[in-house]
């Protein structure tokens, strides 16, 4: 009988990002963005229950036989937490459980501009997180809430879907709500966290429209929001935002927004050209007079072009974050083709590089 215990310690030694415990296949761990099959048998309908019972709380159980599935998360050993989903399909059990490291990563080790920590000590306004799912978002919000934490004597509220990174108290005073846990919903809980005294507020998500309200209310009412979306560029997430709510309210919320938006990252992990971990590549907007001036105006078209002529301030479009670690070996030129936005003008430039290169080593 494969035991849960062992799966998370070899996870956990292997820096696995996922588990997947589907019935028909091995247990499956997701290494470096590939997903790999174990050397044990194969998982059939009875196994996946057993493993999903010995993780999952009694009232998570519930909920999987009333919805069709449920989230969770929990810690282990103090070795890592683990995000977990367990759903149906076609009739049998599946789990999914993704790794959150126990130790919090600096800004270094991110592969973040440590220009970005200046953001992190403004009094007011919206800083968002933003990629596709598995980019490593809640990572990056953890360093910023971590660093904020050891350095502002502040009042931290977070609102998580799961909580994944614990944080303690240190110079800031850091209190983290579980949705379920301690509260039914993101409205709910961010209505009442600003009746909570908060300096900072981590949104987990801004996934509907009235997260979305609050969120932006809550950064012009003198606090600092975090929050994600899952959008793959610093202009699709502002027009994502406008576009949530009717014609008739998108020009007073362009209005806000201009006036409350500090920055925008929208990240990748690419895997290293080694095949030895993740590399993130970070689309970086930094709301200065140009940018809030397109919002303003509905010029949302021209903020890559404001992100291009803006470097020297910090701001950095994703095509040139991919072409740096491929300049300097750490991802593939394939990873760079593969992921970039503007692949014509970006194929030219790698193939620039890989010419001086030749030209160099000759």
């Amino acid at each position: 009988m494969i035991q849960m215990e062992k799966l998370l310690t070899a996870a956990i030694q292997k820096e696995a990002e996922d588990i997947i415990l589907t019935v028909g296949r091995p247990p499956v761990f997701r290494l470096y963005g590939e997903l790999r099959s174990l050397q044990t048998k194969v998982l059939e309908p009875e196994d996946t229950v057993a493993l999903m019972k010995s993780i999952t709380p009694e009232h998570k159980q519930q909920e999987l036989q009333e919805m069709g599935s449920t989230d969770f998360g929990f810690a282990f050993q103090k070795k890592g937490r683990f995000r977990v989903a367990v759903f149906r399909q076609q009739g049998n059990v599946c789990v999914v459980l993704r790794l959150i490291p126990w130790r919090i990563l600096t800004f270094r080790e991110l592969g973040l501009d440590e220009r970005i920590q200046e953001l992190l000590y403004r009094p007011r306004g919206l800083i968002l997180v933003t990629g596709p799912t598995g980019s490593g978002k809640t990572t990056t919000l953890a360093t910023m809430i971590d660093f904020i934490n050891k350095n502002r004597r502040v009042h931290i509220i977070t609102i998580e879907d799961p909580i994944e990174y614990r944080h303690e108290h240190n110079e800031a005073v850091i209190t983290q709500r579980e949705l379920g846990a301690d509260v039914s919903n993101f409205k709910e809980a961010l209505r009442r966290a600003l009746r909570q005294a908060p300096d900072v507020v981590l949104v987990g998500e801004m996934r509907d429209l009235d997260s979305t309200q609050l969120a932006i209310a809550a950064a012009e009412t003198g606090h600092l929001v975090f929050s994600t979306l899952h959008t793959n560029s610093a202009q699709e997430t502002v027009e994502r935002i406008i576009d949530q709510f009717p014609s008739s309210q998108q020009e007073q919320v362009r209005t806000q927004l201009a006036s409350t938006l500090v920055a925008v990252l929208s990240q990748s992990l690419v895997p290293k050209a080694d095949g030895k971990g993740l590399a993130a590549a970070y689309e970086i907007l930094i709301a200065n007079n140009a940018v809030r001036n397109l919002i303003r105006e509905n010029k949302m078209f021209r903020i890559d072009s404001t992100i291009q002529t803006s470097r020297d301030k910090g701001m950095k479009l994703l095509d040139d974050a991919l072409i740096e670690l491929y300049g300097s070996g750490v991802i593939s030129r394939n990873e760079v083709l593969t992921r970039c936005r503007y692949s014509d003008d970006t194929s030219n430039r790698v193939r620039e590089l890989a010419v001086a290169e030749e030209s160099g080593n000759g």
